[in-house]
């Protein structure tokens, strides 16, 4: 090692020491309301930390393990769940070099306080100490949310949900802070496979007349009021193919007729999705709702897993995404609006220094959200920073935010962005971009600050 790599090191351990024990904020994710509502104890190490982690169940499917032999659908129910550990780590193997490989032994080492490394030889060993631990006091949901030292944690709801949950948490003498996320794509996107009939639920919902145009939108609106009032404070969207079009009045409810029919074609299926998009944006410069914007992925690839499964089953692949022309007439409507935050996640590292970067780093509205899915990962991060930070800046970042339903590995996927936080701030101490009281402000803005006030976390 090098002088120059010994400096990047000090400044680096130096900078994580600093940040490393900062509160969590975890503003996108899709952790389960209800185990926070309820504080029963988790069912199983398998249910925890196996079967609900796309990230560990794809890798194994890839190497021929049957998904119904790790308990999942109607074929793995009733499975044993030590029997499902054990062929889990008789493939921990598969793992090395991954993210959730870290992910995983951060939470059996730093949560679960098991040293021993994992083997088929020590699988029984394993979970056993895990289970006795999920039994415990200690290891219920809201212990291990104060334990995580957890500031906020938000969930993904759809549109028609009740959010009893919610309500009961915020009713309840806990003082932990669990907040919704609006999820309207099952009722303004005409592709989704339920939008006839999840329209018709949200006019039941509201008492609005849902087959006009007028009424579906204050339906919306109307939701966007029931989610704020139990504590959103964002909106989310996944968006397959990315476009925006501000349609006519009467094209507009021309083509909302045909889809509340179910008689509208693909193409226009797009034109009127990229047209609700910007309908959501205007609703968010008059309700101050965040709204996300997921892109760059092509969902449920393999055609058998759907079938079989449904979708969230590992088989969601990146795509190429054209973000200027497809932003751009929504843009163009509101996004140099102050009121706005639009915060852009995607797959397609190759538009960050192309696109992305130049954007956020213009548009007011804008903002970058940190690295997502395949690559919020240790060399994830460091592509990140080296690509966009040169024309975005540090303060048209999102920080950073989780996007897991693997609650315990929470405090692990924070912990590894920190790691990568310190080490390019380090880099940029020796190379002389910054100082290193600049650095340490950075530091904290990107562990927890900016995700509290871009989401607009600050009050409880």
């Amino acid at each position: 090692m090098n002088n120059q790599d010994r400096a990047i090191c000090g400044d680096a351990e130096a900078i994580y020491a600093e940040i490393k024990d900062a509160p969590i904020v975890s503003p996108h994710g899709h952790c389960d309301p209800a185990w926070f509502c309820n504080d029963a104890p988790f069912d199983d190490p398998s249910s925890l930390l196996i079967k609900p982690d796309h990230y560990v169940f794809r890798m194994l499917y890839s190497q021929g393990v049957d998904l119904a032999d790790l308990g999942l659908g109607d074929a793995g129910a009733g499975r044993d769940p030590r029997a499902i550990f054990r062929l889990f780590a008789s493939n921990w193997h598969l793992f090395l070099g991954t993210a959730s490989r870290r992910w995983l032994d951060y939470s059996f080492k730093t949560v679960f306080g098991i040293e021993e490394e994992l083997s088929a030889q020590t699988a029984d060993r394993f979970y056993d100490r895990l289970e006795a631990c999920l039994q415990s006091e200690a290891f219920r949901p809201r212990a291990l949310f104060e334990k995580f030292n957890i500031e906020v944690l938000a969930t993904t709801d759809g549109a028609l949900d009740n959010l009893e949950h919610h309500a009961a948490i915020r009713a309840s003498d806990w003082s932990g802070r669990i907040v919704p996320t609006f999820r309207p794509d099952s009722v303004i996107n005409p592709a989704h496979v339920r939008f006839c009939e999840d329209v018709r639920v949200l006019g039941e919902l509201t008492g609005e007349d849902t087959g006009s145009f007028d009424g579906y939108l204050r339906a919306l609106r109307a939701r966007r009021v029931f989610f704020k009032a139990a504590g959103a404070t964002a909106t989310d969207h996944d968006v397959s193919d990315l476009y925006s079009e501000w349609l006519g009045e009467a094209e507009r409810d021309a083509l909302f007729k045909q889809a509340a029919a179910g008689s509208l074609g693909e193409a226009d299926a797009v034109r009127l999705h990229g047209h609700m998009l910007i309908e959501m944006a205007q609703m968010s410069v008059e309700d101050g709702l965040v709204m996300q914007l997921h892109a760059g992925s092509v969902r449920s690839t393999n055609r058998k897993l759907l079938e079989a499964y449904g979708p969230d089953m590992g088989a969601d692949i990146p795509k190429s995404v054209d973000w200027v022309h497809g932003l751009g007439a929504l843009l163009n409507r509101v996004g140099n609006s102050p009121d706005l935050t639009l915060i852009l996640f995607t797959l397609d590292e190759s538009t960050y220094s192309r696109e992305l970067a130049p954007m956020v780093g213009h548009w007011p509205a804008l903002r970058l959200g940190p690295p997502w899915w395949f690559h919020d990962s240790e060399a994830g991060i460091a592509r990140y920073f080296d690509r966009v930070v040169e024309s975005a800046g540090y303060w048209n970042l999102a920080g950073f935010n989780d996007d897991t339903r693997a609650f315990t590995s929470i405090p692990a996927r924070h912990d590894l962005w920190r790691r990568g936080v310190a080490v390019h701030l380090g880099e940029q101490i020796s190379r002389g971009r910054m100082t290193r009281a600049d650095a340490g402000s950075i530091a904290r803005l990107l562990a927890c600050d900016l995700a509290r006030d871009t989401y607009r976390l600050g009050a409880g």
